[in-house]
Protein backbone atom coordinates (compact mmCIF):
# COMPACT_ATOMS: atom_id res chain seq x y z
CA UNK A 1 0.00 0.00 0.00
CA UNK A 2 1.14 3.63 -0.91
CA UNK A 3 1.09 6.77 1.32
CA UNK A 4 -0.64 8.33 -1.61
CA UNK A 5 -4.27 9.51 -0.34
CA UNK A 6 -6.30 9.56 2.76
CA UNK A 7 -8.97 7.90 3.86
CA UNK A 8 -12.09 8.94 5.44
CA UNK A 9 -12.83 7.18 8.58
CA UNK A 10 -16.23 7.94 10.68
CA UNK A 11 -17.47 6.71 14.20
CA UNK A 12 -20.87 6.33 14.76
CA UNK A 13 -22.49 6.90 18.30
CA UNK A 14 -26.04 6.35 19.20
CA UNK A 15 -28.15 5.38 21.66
CA UNK A 16 -30.04 2.23 21.38
CA UNK A 17 -33.90 1.12 21.67
CA UNK A 18 -34.99 -2.34 22.96
CA UNK A 19 -36.06 -3.40 19.45
CA UNK A 20 -33.32 -4.39 17.29
CA UNK A 21 -35.29 -3.11 14.01
CA UNK A 22 -35.37 -0.05 15.79
CA UNK A 23 -31.24 0.00 16.22
CA UNK A 24 -30.77 -1.17 12.16
CA UNK A 25 -33.20 1.43 11.09
CA UNK A 26 -30.99 4.27 13.61
CA UNK A 27 -27.61 2.62 12.30
CA UNK A 28 -28.72 2.22 8.53
CA UNK A 29 -29.32 6.67 8.88
CA UNK A 30 -26.14 7.39 10.89
CA UNK A 31 -24.44 5.27 8.20
CA UNK A 32 -26.27 7.67 5.24
CA UNK A 33 -25.16 10.69 6.95
CA UNK A 34 -21.47 9.62 7.16
CA UNK A 35 -21.42 8.54 3.60
CA UNK A 36 -22.91 11.77 2.72
CA UNK A 37 -19.97 13.70 4.35
CA UNK A 38 -17.58 11.76 2.24
CA UNK A 39 -16.91 8.57 4.87
CA UNK A 40 -15.57 5.70 2.97
CA UNK A 41 -15.35 3.84 6.56
CA UNK A 42 -17.67 3.85 8.87
CA UNK A 43 -17.42 2.38 12.73
CA UNK A 44 -20.35 1.60 14.98
CA UNK A 45 -20.61 0.54 18.35
CA UNK A 46 -20.75 -2.30 20.44
CA UNK A 47 -23.34 -4.61 20.30
CA UNK A 48 -25.62 -1.89 18.59
CA UNK A 49 -28.25 -3.75 17.54
CA UNK A 50 -29.63 -4.42 21.27
CA UNK A 51 -29.85 -3.12 24.59
CA UNK A 52 -26.88 -3.81 26.30
CA UNK A 53 -28.19 -7.64 27.30
CA UNK A 54 -24.66 -8.39 28.97
CA UNK A 55 -26.03 -6.69 32.69
CA UNK A 56 -27.99 -9.94 33.73
CA UNK A 57 -27.45 -13.67 33.27
CA UNK A 58 -30.15 -14.27 30.99
CA UNK A 59 -30.49 -18.05 29.28
CA UNK A 60 -33.56 -17.02 26.94
CA UNK A 61 -30.75 -14.07 25.22
CA UNK A 62 -28.94 -16.30 23.64
CA UNK A 63 -31.94 -16.59 21.19
CA UNK A 64 -30.38 -12.74 19.72
CA UNK A 65 -27.36 -14.50 18.31
CA UNK A 66 -26.83 -15.30 14.94
CA UNK A 67 -24.35 -16.42 12.40
CA UNK A 68 -21.51 -14.47 11.02
CA UNK A 69 -21.82 -13.96 8.42
CA UNK A 70 -25.59 -14.54 8.56
CA UNK A 71 -28.48 -11.92 8.04
CA UNK A 72 -27.10 -8.71 9.27
CA UNK A 73 -23.78 -8.80 7.38
CA UNK A 74 -26.41 -9.38 4.45
CA UNK A 75 -28.32 -6.21 5.34
CA UNK A 76 -25.62 -3.84 5.29
CA UNK A 77 -23.66 -5.31 2.95
CA UNK A 78 -26.68 -3.79 0.36
CA UNK A 79 -25.97 -0.86 2.09
CA UNK A 80 -22.72 -0.97 2.10
CA UNK A 81 -23.16 -1.70 -1.79
CA UNK A 82 -25.03 1.19 -1.91
CA UNK A 83 -23.37 4.03 -0.41
CA UNK A 84 -19.81 2.74 -2.03
CA UNK A 85 -18.50 2.60 2.10
CA UNK A 86 -17.02 -0.47 4.17
CA UNK A 87 -18.39 -0.91 7.49
CA UNK A 88 -17.28 -2.50 10.89
CA UNK A 89 -20.23 -4.29 12.77
CA UNK A 90 -20.42 -5.24 16.18
CA UNK A 91 -22.47 -8.49 16.39
CA UNK A 92 -23.65 -11.03 18.60
CA UNK A 93 -22.36 -14.11 17.12
CA UNK A 94 -23.75 -18.05 17.30
CA UNK A 95 -20.94 -20.29 16.38
CA UNK A 96 -22.85 -23.37 17.45
CA UNK A 97 -25.03 -24.14 20.35
CA UNK A 98 -23.93 -23.10 23.75
CA UNK A 99 -20.90 -21.79 21.73
CA UNK A 100 -20.96 -17.59 21.25
CA UNK A 101 -18.81 -15.09 20.51
CA UNK A 102 -19.08 -10.91 20.75
CA UNK A 103 -17.56 -10.49 17.18
CA UNK A 104 -16.82 -7.58 15.04
CA UNK A 105 -17.63 -8.10 11.05
CA UNK A 106 -15.75 -6.58 8.44
CA UNK A 107 -17.95 -5.66 4.87
CA UNK A 108 -15.95 -3.47 1.97
CA UNK A 109 -17.37 -0.47 0.28
CA UNK A 110 -18.68 -3.03 -2.51
CA UNK A 111 -20.54 -5.26 -0.56
CA UNK A 112 -18.23 -7.82 -0.11
CA UNK A 113 -17.66 -9.95 3.41
CA UNK A 114 -13.76 -9.43 4.37
CA UNK A 115 -13.51 -11.21 7.64
CA UNK A 116 -14.43 -10.92 11.29
CA UNK A 117 -12.66 -10.59 14.31
CA UNK A 118 -13.77 -12.35 17.76
CA UNK A 119 -13.57 -10.26 21.18
CA UNK A 120 -10.34 -11.86 23.38
CA UNK A 121 -10.80 -10.46 26.46
CA UNK A 122 -13.93 -10.81 28.15
CA UNK A 123 -14.52 -8.75 31.54
CA UNK A 124 -17.11 -10.35 34.24
CA UNK A 125 -17.75 -7.26 36.39
CA UNK A 126 -21.34 -6.32 37.92
CA UNK A 127 -23.79 -5.40 35.12
CA UNK A 128 -21.11 -6.57 32.25
CA UNK A 129 -21.55 -10.49 32.51
CA UNK A 130 -19.91 -11.08 29.63
CA UNK A 131 -18.75 -14.29 30.33
CA UNK A 132 -22.06 -15.95 30.71
CA UNK A 133 -22.59 -15.11 27.17
CA UNK A 134 -19.15 -14.55 25.04
CA UNK A 135 -16.61 -17.19 24.69
CA UNK A 136 -13.07 -15.61 24.09
CA UNK A 137 -11.41 -14.82 20.92
CA UNK A 138 -9.90 -17.91 19.19
CA UNK A 139 -8.74 -15.92 15.62
CA UNK A 140 -6.30 -14.11 17.33
CA UNK A 141 -5.68 -10.36 16.98
CA UNK A 142 -5.96 -9.66 13.37
CA UNK A 143 -5.88 -6.77 10.91
CA UNK A 144 -8.33 -6.40 7.57
CA UNK A 145 -6.86 -4.61 3.94
CA UNK A 146 -10.26 -2.68 3.55
CA UNK A 147 -11.08 1.13 1.92
CA UNK A 148 -7.55 1.88 1.07
CA UNK A 149 -6.36 0.73 4.97
CA UNK A 150 -4.85 -1.74 7.14
CA UNK A 151 -7.46 -1.57 9.92
CA UNK A 152 -6.71 -3.20 13.56
CA UNK A 153 -10.43 -4.21 15.10
CA UNK A 154 -10.73 -4.75 18.44
CA UNK A 155 -13.76 -4.80 21.24
CA UNK A 156 -14.53 -2.34 24.11
CA UNK A 157 -12.23 -4.51 27.01
CA UNK A 158 -9.68 -5.18 24.31
CA UNK A 159 -8.89 -1.55 24.91
CA UNK A 160 -7.70 -1.79 28.02
CA UNK A 161 -4.56 -4.29 27.01
CA UNK A 162 -1.72 -2.36 25.48
CA UNK A 163 -0.70 -6.14 24.37
CA UNK A 164 -3.78 -6.28 22.31
CA UNK A 165 -2.73 -2.82 20.25
CA UNK A 166 0.19 -3.48 20.40
CA UNK A 167 -0.20 -6.59 18.46
CA UNK A 168 -2.37 -5.66 16.45
CA UNK A 169 -0.14 -2.39 15.27
CA UNK A 170 2.56 -5.00 14.68
CA UNK A 171 0.61 -6.40 12.06
CA UNK A 172 0.57 -3.35 10.01
CA UNK A 173 -2.46 -1.56 11.20
CA UNK A 174 -2.55 1.87 10.11
CA UNK A 175 -5.71 2.91 12.68
CA UNK A 176 -6.81 0.65 15.35
CA UNK A 177 -10.94 0.68 16.07
CA UNK A 178 -13.15 0.04 19.11
CA UNK A 179 -16.55 -0.82 19.26
CA UNK A 180 -17.14 0.09 22.61
CA UNK A 181 -20.22 -0.11 25.25
CA UNK A 182 -18.68 1.58 28.51
CA UNK A 183 -20.46 3.67 30.56
CA UNK A 184 -21.23 4.12 34.36
CA UNK A 185 -23.05 2.67 37.08
CA UNK A 186 -25.54 5.41 37.70
CA UNK A 187 -25.12 5.18 41.58
CA UNK A 188 -20.71 5.82 41.22
CA UNK A 189 -21.05 8.65 38.53
CA UNK A 190 -20.24 11.41 41.17
CA UNK A 191 -17.72 9.75 42.98
CA UNK A 192 -15.75 7.93 40.64
CA UNK A 193 -17.28 8.93 36.84
CA UNK A 194 -15.04 11.50 35.90
CA UNK A 195 -11.68 9.66 36.52
CA UNK A 196 -13.27 6.61 35.22
CA UNK A 197 -14.02 8.33 31.41
CA UNK A 198 -10.42 9.38 32.19
CA UNK A 199 -8.75 6.91 32.10
CA UNK A 200 -11.00 5.11 29.74
CA UNK A 201 -9.93 8.31 27.15
CA UNK A 202 -5.98 8.11 28.43
CA UNK A 203 -5.41 4.09 27.58
CA UNK A 204 -6.65 4.13 24.34
CA UNK A 205 -4.87 7.91 23.24
CA UNK A 206 -1.97 6.07 24.97
CA UNK A 207 -2.28 2.93 22.42
CA UNK A 208 -2.53 6.03 19.47
CA UNK A 209 1.44 7.35 20.47
CA UNK A 210 3.12 3.99 21.14
CA UNK A 211 2.38 2.75 18.31
CA UNK A 212 2.14 5.61 16.16
CA UNK A 213 -1.32 5.00 14.39
CA UNK A 214 -4.79 6.43 14.67
CA UNK A 215 -6.70 4.94 17.08
CA UNK A 216 -11.20 4.88 16.97
CA UNK A 217 -13.75 4.52 19.76
CA UNK A 218 -17.47 4.35 18.88
CA UNK A 219 -19.38 3.88 22.23
CA UNK A 220 -23.59 4.16 23.07
CA UNK A 221 -24.97 6.79 24.80
CA UNK A 222 -27.81 6.89 27.22
CA UNK A 223 -29.17 4.97 30.22
CA UNK A 224 -30.18 1.67 29.40
CA UNK A 225 -32.49 -0.31 31.98
CA UNK A 226 -31.05 -3.46 34.05
CA UNK A 227 -33.54 -6.44 31.85
CA UNK A 228 -36.03 -7.51 35.29
CA UNK A 229 -33.80 -5.82 37.65
CA UNK A 230 -33.52 -2.46 39.34
CA UNK A 231 -30.17 -1.00 38.51
CA UNK A 232 -29.42 -0.32 34.99
CA UNK A 233 -26.09 1.54 32.99
CA UNK A 234 -25.57 4.99 31.49
CA UNK A 235 -23.42 4.92 28.76
CA UNK A 236 -21.58 7.97 28.92
CA UNK A 237 -20.85 8.51 24.92
CA UNK A 238 -17.94 10.61 24.40
CA UNK A 239 -16.50 8.80 21.63
CA UNK A 240 -13.42 9.77 19.73
CA UNK A 241 -10.50 9.73 17.47
CA UNK A 242 -6.84 10.51 18.08
CA UNK A 243 -3.64 11.12 15.44
CA UNK A 244 -0.90 8.73 15.53
CA UNK A 245 0.80 11.34 17.83
CA UNK A 246 -2.06 11.29 20.16
CA UNK A 247 -3.77 14.51 19.64
CA UNK A 248 -7.37 14.74 19.86
CA UNK A 249 -8.80 14.93 16.42
CA UNK A 250 -12.43 14.40 16.71
CA UNK A 251 -14.43 13.97 20.17
CA UNK A 252 -18.68 13.66 20.67
CA UNK A 253 -20.69 15.09 23.64
CA UNK A 254 -21.96 12.38 26.48
CA UNK A 255 -25.88 12.57 25.87
CA UNK A 256 -26.49 12.26 21.68
CA UNK A 257 -25.92 11.14 18.47
CA UNK A 258 -23.06 11.93 16.55
CA UNK A 259 -21.30 11.23 13.47
CA UNK A 260 -17.15 11.92 13.95
CA UNK A 261 -15.34 12.31 10.98
CA UNK A 262 -11.29 12.17 10.80
CA UNK A 263 -9.04 12.21 7.60
CA UNK A 264 -6.90 8.87 8.15
CA UNK A 265 -3.41 10.46 6.84
CA UNK A 266 -1.06 7.33 6.05
CA UNK A 267 2.35 9.95 5.43
CA UNK A 268 0.95 11.58 8.57
CA UNK A 269 1.23 7.86 10.34
CA UNK A 270 4.61 7.33 8.69
CA UNK A 271 6.42 10.55 9.71
CA UNK A 272 5.16 10.45 13.20
CA UNK A 273 6.92 6.66 13.11
CA UNK A 274 10.44 8.03 12.01
CA UNK A 275 10.28 10.89 14.54
CA UNK A 276 9.70 8.80 17.55
CA UNK A 277 10.50 5.07 16.41
CA UNK A 278 9.44 3.04 19.39
CA UNK A 279 9.23 -0.09 16.48
CA UNK A 280 12.87 0.37 16.00
CA UNK A 281 14.04 0.56 19.35
CA UNK A 282 11.82 -2.64 21.56
CA UNK A 283 13.64 -5.01 23.07
CA UNK A 284 12.37 -7.99 21.56
CA UNK A 285 14.83 -10.08 23.23
CA UNK A 286 13.75 -9.48 26.57
CA UNK A 287 10.28 -9.63 26.32
CA UNK A 288 9.66 -13.34 26.72
CA UNK A 289 7.99 -12.89 30.40
CA UNK A 290 5.04 -11.48 28.58
CA UNK A 291 3.68 -15.29 28.23
CA UNK A 292 3.79 -15.52 31.88
CA UNK A 293 0.51 -14.90 34.06
CA UNK A 294 2.55 -12.91 36.71
CA UNK A 295 6.22 -13.08 37.72
CA UNK A 296 6.53 -14.19 41.09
Amino acid sequence: MTDARTVRLAVVQMAMAEEPSVNDECAERLIREAAAAGAELVVLPELFRFWYFCQREDYAKFDLAEPVPGPSTERFAALARELGVALVLSLFEERAAGLYHNTAAVLDADGRYVGKYRKMHIPDDPRYYEKFYFTPGDLGFRVFDVAGLRLGVLVCWDQWYPEAARLTALMGADVLVYPTAIGWHPEERDEAGAAQREAWETIQRSHAIANGCYVAAANRFGFEPEPGGPGGLEFWGSSFLFGPDGVPLARAGSDGEAVLLVDVDRARMRRQRQGWPFLRDRRIDAYGALDRRFID
